[in-house]
């Protein structure tokens, strides 16, 4: 499957590294993030179509965190 790169981050904490791609392909436009720790990896993929609620979600987790 072809997948165009349209966007990265790269998140460093302690010993993981953490990459988040913004990728297209024919089916639409996916983030992929990547958990690297010590050269093992574990991905997720989130259909850009449901990023909002996504980002809605881990905002609600970090309020909850933070108190």
């Amino acid at each position: 499957m072809n997948q165009e790169i349209l966007h990265t981050e790269k998140i460093l904490a302690d010993r993981k590294i953490f990459f988040l791609d913004l990728k297209e392909n024919q089916r639409g436009k996916v983030v992929k993030i990547t958990e690297d720790v010590a050269g093992n990896r574990d991905t997720i993929m989130v259909p850009a179509e449901i990023l909002g609620d996504f980002i809605e979600a881990l905002q609600d987790i970090k309020a909850t965190a933070e108190q």
